[in-house]
Parts: C-alpha cells; sequence; structure tokens
C-alpha cells in the first residue's frame, strides 16, 4: 500500500537534522524526497560522529544521520554557481514542496527565495526553517537546536535542581520536535492546496517550536508578568506528581495530577493507611502546605521495596506511575516493540541495522522505511534524467562544475 504522502515530491535543500528530519518523515510517508546537497562533503551531519557531539558505536555507523535521512535520493549539485542554481531550480518545477533551512541571507544569495521559486512553481509549498525566525534583528543568526529550542526558549533555565547548573539536552530533542511540525505543517499545506489551488510559504523556527514545547510556562509567565522559577524535586506542590528512588537504586514517576482522586488508593498500596486519616495531608490544599515533609517521608517508604514490587502494587491500586528508563531499557521495552517503534533498514552498506520508526501510525496508508541514506550524489545522474536533462546535458554539467 502507498504511503500518506505518495506522489509528493520534495525537494530538500537543508542540512543538519530539523528540517531534514521533517523530509525524513515524510519520506517514510510515501514522499519522493530528493536532498540536495554540496558536492563538496555533502550534509555536515554525515560526519557527526566526529563533533564530540554524537555517540560512536562499535561498528562506526552514523545512525543519526542514517535515520533522518532514509528513504531520500541524493544529488549533488552545487549551489554556488549559476549553472548548479539553474538545476535545482528545474527541480523544483517539478516540485510539490521545497523544504530548506538555509539562512534567509543564504537563500537570497542563491536566488532560493519564495518569491523566486514561486515564479517558477506557483503552486509550490515553500517551507523554511530558521533557528530564530525569517524576519527580525537575529534573522540569520546561527543556531542549533541546543540554541534556539532549549537554551533561548525558557526551557534549560526552568528545568533541574535550583542549587545545580542549567541541564543540557540530549542530541536531536529540539530538532526532531521540530521535524514533527515540518512534517505536520507540510501536510497541512498540502491538504489547504487541494482545496485553494494555491501553493503558500510555510515558516517554522528552533524558537518558536522550543516556546511552544515550554507555552504552559510561557503562558503562566504572560499572565503573571513574572518568571517561573525551577523547583526542587523535594518542594513540589504534589508529591504525587514527583520521582521518587526504589531500594534497587531504580527510578519512577508517579503522575498523579488528580490527587485527591488517588491519595487514598496510594496510601493502601504502600501500606500506609493512616495518612489518609492525618490533616496534614487531608487534601490536596494539606499536602501542598505539608508537601516537603510528605516527600521526605514518602523517600523513606518507596527506598523500602523494589521498582517492580511497587509496579505492581500501584498498578492493582489504579495509581498512575512510569519507570524512569534508560535509553537500553527503551530499547529492550516489550511494550515499544509491540507498537512497531523500531524498523530494520539496510544501509548503503549492505548491514541491516535497527531505526527508530517515525512515531505516527496509518491504518490504510502505512509508513515505510524502504531504504538507508543515499551516498552523497548517489542518485544525481537518475533524478537527472528524470527531469528531461539527457546524458549530454549532464556530461555538460559536470565539465561547467555545477554537479558532483
Amino acid at each position: 500500500m502507498a504511503g500518506a504522502l505518495a506522489g509528493v515530491k520534495i525537494v530538500e535543500l537543508a542540512m543538519w537534522a530539523a528540517a531534514p528530519a521533517g523530509g525524513g518523515i515524510m519520506a517514510d510517508w510515501g514522499a519522493e524526497v530528493i536532498k540536495v546537497e554540496d558536492p563538496n562533503g555533502g550534509d555536515p551531519f554525515r560526519a557527526f560522529l566526529s563533533t564530540g557531539v554524537g555517540a560512536a558505536t562499535a561498528s562506526n555507523i552514523n545512525g543519526s544521520f542514517e535515520s533522518d535521512n532514509r528513504n531520500k535520493q541524493s544529488v549533488a549539485i552545487d549551489i554556488h554557481s549559476q549553472t548548479g542554481q539553474e538545476v535545482i531550480y528545474r527541480l523544483v518545477e517539478g516540485a510539490d514542496v521545497f523544504l530548506t533551512n538555509l539562512r534567509p541571507a543564504a537563500l537570497e544569495r542563491y536566488g532560493m527565495t519564495y518569491e523566486r521559486l514561486k515564479a517558477r512553481n506557483p503552486r509550490l509549498i515553500y517551507v523554511g526553517v530558521t533557528g530564530y525566525g525569517p524576519v527580525g534583528p537575529e534573522r540569520d543568526r546561527a543556531a542549533f537546536d541546543y540554541a534556539g529550542f532549549w537554551a533561548r526558549a525558557g526551557m534549560m533555565a526552568t528545568i533541574g535542581e535550583p542549587d545545580a547548573p542549567p541541564p543540557g539536552q540530549r542530541p536531536g530533542m529540539g530538532d526532531h520536535t521540530t521535524a514533527i511540525t515540518v512534517a505536520g505543517a507540510t501536510a497541512a499545506a498540502l491538504f489547504a492546496r487541494e482545496r485553494t489551488g494555491l501553493g503558500q510559504e510555510v515558516q517554522l523556527s528552533l524558537y518558536r517550536t522550543g516556546m511552544w514545547v515550554d507555552s504552559m510556562d510561557i503562558q503562566t509567565a504572560l499572565i503573571s508578568r513574572q518568571n517561573v522559577q525551577r523547583l526542587s524535586r523535594k518542594a513540589v506542590g504534589n508529591p504525587l506528581f514527583n520521582c521518587y528512588r526504589a531500594q534497587d537504586d531504580k527510578w519512577f514517576q508517579l503522575v498523579n495530577l488528580q490527587s485527591d482522586r488517588h491519595w487514598p488508593a496510594f496510601c493502601e498500596a504502600i501500606a500506609r493507611p493512616e495518612l489518609i486519616a492525618d490533616v496534614r495531608f487531608a487534601d490536596a490544599a494539606a499536602r501542598r502546605e505539608h508537601g516537603s515533609a510528605l516527600i521526605v517521608m514518602l523517600d523513606e517508604v518507596l527506598a523500602t521495596k523494589t521498582r517492580a514490587e511497587w509496579g505492581a502494587m500501584l498498578d492493582a491500586a489504579g495509581v498512575f506511575w512510569a519507570p524512569i528508563q534508560t535509553v537500553e531499557d527503551v530499547i529492550n521495552d516489550p511494550q515499544a516493540q509491540a507498537n512497531g517503534a523500531f524498523v530494520p533498514v539496510q544501509i548503503s552498506s549492505g548491514e541491516t541495522i535497527e531505526m527508530v520508526a517515525t512515531p505516527v501510525d496509518f491504518s490504510a496508508t502505512p509508513a515505510h522505511t524502504r531504504t538507508g541514506a543515499p551516498e552523497v550524489g548517489q542518485h544525481t545522474e537518475q533524478v537527472l534524467l528524470a527531469h528531461g536533462y539527457s546524458w549530454e546535458d549532464i556530461a555538460q554539467l559536470h565539465e561547467q562544475g555545477a554537479l558532483g
């Protein structure tokens, strides 16, 4: 069965993660994604393992790049040359979507603005991803997700213990959150075009995505005009919405927002029924007032059994909780495996590796992961031939230095 975006052609002029990962999601959903790369080394994300951020594996496979760029075709085109730019224009003329995360000044320099491409293809959906937005004094400021999403958007300053340094995010958290937005926004714009016949420009940024992710705190600040302070786990207002460590040093998270609803069953589950009648903990307001004392008490009680033992008791009592898992736990989690969270993919080396599946399942138009990430320029001739170039044309473009 064809994917939900089968028949959609995307020209991707992007690098690193946020926009390419969005293209990767849509490629899994059936879109044809043509990745335009610099002939001199291609997308710099290919060298991620050398940055000291990406974790090297025994087989030295760049899994992050493979995951974000699977199912794509790579064409090596020199965007710096006018001849190379003309090749990209020709690709865009037959495309539904142009996806980029080059900075606005670079897009202007290379003639890849919405206005320029719209003249070639009025029905084009033009999707631009920036660090901080396409206008304003910082429109051309460089940003990775650690900067625009994590640090700038408020999360880094409000997570963690008050007396600890600001915590770092893990690689790609902001990029992949933005990528989901890229896929959704592109699909919405394509749907609108089906209704109206009109193409349009769609703009997203790491910064705005980060603000949306952190919007509960930001919305509170908008109303109160006051900063949201970092809060220690020892002083949370709802002790039943907190993390605790079990006897085996494994942590788990209680997630009982309606604490009055769950309080009696929780007390029975931990074999402390006398706490139900304790006036200090009689209701949510009282538990908030005496929260620090209650957390100390719960720390002691919950350290007396293993996480698995507590889990069985909490489940039986209908108390909401979750284990705090390592990534090793996740890849071995039967629930993740049962729901198709991982897919086998054969990469260009011939090896088959497991990859994280895109997070949406379609019953009638399922996603498919068909191929691993391409080599730089692997499909240049194939794609150009499909767009009306002859072998003589391609040879001439090679001679002119427009192709890799």
